[in-house]
């Protein structure tokens, strides 16, 4: 059995319909540089695109897929 990958564990979560979210990087300073626009955006959270979710979710336990 393959343990667990926390770092991937800490930074995406799985949605109810069991896609992967992440964070939209680039969002913890520098915000008065940045348009009210892309903070909006940013603020959301994202799905990683199934080429990039493949081998994420085999770093995450057999209980999340």
């Amino acid at each position: 059995m393959q343990k667990t990958k926390k770092s991937v564990a800490k930074r995406f979560k799985i949605s109810g319909t069991g896609k992967l979210i992440r964070r939209t990087p680039g969002f913890r300073h520098l915000l008065a540089a940045k348009s009210t626009k892309s903070k909006r955006r940013a603020s959301r959270d994202k799905l990683v695109a199934p080429g990039h979710a493949k081998p994420l979710f085999r770093c995450l336990p057999t209980g999340l897929r």
